[in-house]
């Protein structure tokens, strides 16, 4: 019918597919069996050998290619990590959606309970049961079953509906590419670069770290210590020191020495928003002489288990700096993974990557046709 119904198809087609190649293979040995066996014998090891060299199939997934395999372990990764707020919210939906024999007033009150415990927020949840009640009336609808897809369609819609979004980093065509990483302490920020450090490492870039935070106590020997984890180039300066002057000599060693990327660490001091905005500002002009319309990316960096206050973060650093683009750390950790709709419906910013668990790679570029089936997946 809509989003649901695709979804399903996107992760049943490699079964589909699978049923398909047995079909053939059934209609092809039928046919066979008409020829003389030596011609049959020859055939099948003719067949086998090309199957056995052929090369892994492709899927294309918003201009990225990725084998069947990779494809499928993400889809994995998205499953485990969203484990607990499938628990929390998506059994509490079934639960309503077994005990209810009609649609009413009581089931919307229900549903928009479930919905505001999975932290989507409590102005998102009120809109989107407005939407679903008009929609309910509108096609007469009757079906739970057939309610139950609409619910994941309309949040689906929460999401892509009305604008154009998209989870890929923003890379310069002329020159290095600058990430600046922004975020209050405590949310992972450091390790996030790391991670990204290792992906964009692996990808063939050449990664230059800068401890732009020289002001928390342990800041710039973290990403130092990262820096050596993924053997990837660092810069910085001395404790307590000007952070633009660390940013310019990073800047000048990463042209002087042809680095494809720069990562930059920022302090997060948040609870004096005058003097972080003007650091900012500071670093982005630094940032622009160097490199002209650098940084590319301004992302910032939530912890999803803290919720409704990572909203409010956000909301704060909207006002001081360009966001590009939003990480969201530790959601395999929280049962309230409607987070990342709350982001979008409430800041209009895309997530780019979300952290499905502690190891090196599992930060994910964020998809979020994974992300509704992890979150969904029980009632597909």
């Amino acid at each position: 019918m809509g989003i649901f119904s695709n979804i399903k198809k996107l992760f049943k087609k490699e079964n589909e597919e699978r049923e398909e190649q047995n079909l053939r293979k059934d209609n092809n040995i039928q046919e066979e069996l008409e020829e003389e066996k030596n011609i049959q014998d020859s055939f099948k090891e003719e067949k086998k050998e090309q199957e056995d060299n052929s090369p892994p199939e492709i899927i294309k997934q918003d201009n990225l290619e990725e084998t069947k395999e990779e494809f499928q372990e993400k889809v994995k990764l998205y499953d485990k990590g969203l484990s607990k707020s499938r628990d929390n919210f998506v059994n509490k939906l079934i639960n309503l959606n077994n005990k209810t024999k009609k649609i009413t007033d009581e089931y919307f009150e229900e549903l928009e309970d479930i919905l505001i415990m999975a932290d989507i927020g409590v102005n998102t949840v009120l809109s989107f049961i407005e939407r679903l009640k008009k929609r309910v009336k509108s096609e007469n609808i009757t079906d739970l079953d057939y309610l139950k897809e609409v619910i994941v369609d309309e949040l689906f819609i929460i999401y892509v509906d009305n604008s154009i979004l998209t989870n890929k980093l923003k890379f310069n065509e002329s020159g290095p590419t600058v990430i600046l990483f922004v975020g209050v302490n405590g949310v992972g920020k450091t390790t996030t670069i790391g991670k990204i450090a290792s992906q964009l490492k692996n990808k063939g870039k050449k990664v230059l770290m800068v401890a732009g935070d020289t002001f928390r106590a342990g800041a710039i020997e973290q990403l130092e210590e990262w820096s050596k984890r993924v053997d990837c180039a660092f810069v910085k300066g001395l404790e307590g020191s000007d952070p633009s002057s660390v940013i310019y000599d990073g800047i000048k060693k990463a042209k002087d020495e042809k680095y494809d990327v720069i990562l930059i660490d920022t302090a997060g001091r948040l609870q004096n928003k005058v003097n972080l905005m003007k650091e900012l500002e500071k670093m982005n002009k630094v940032i622009n002489s160097l490199i002209e319309g650098a940084p590319q990316e301004t992302l910032l960096v939530i912890d999803a288990t803290t919720g409704q206050n990572g909203i409010s973060q956000a909301k704060s650093f909207k006002e001081i700096t360009d966001i590009t683009g939003i990480v969201l750390t530790k959601l395999d950790g929280t049962a309230k993974g409607g987070i990342v709709l709350a982001i979008k419906e409430e800041l209009d910013i895309p997530v780019k990557y979300i952290g499905l668990g502690e190891g090196i790679n599992d930060l994910e570029t964020f998809d979020i046709e994974k992300y509704i089936y992890g979150l969904f997946k029980d009632m597909m």
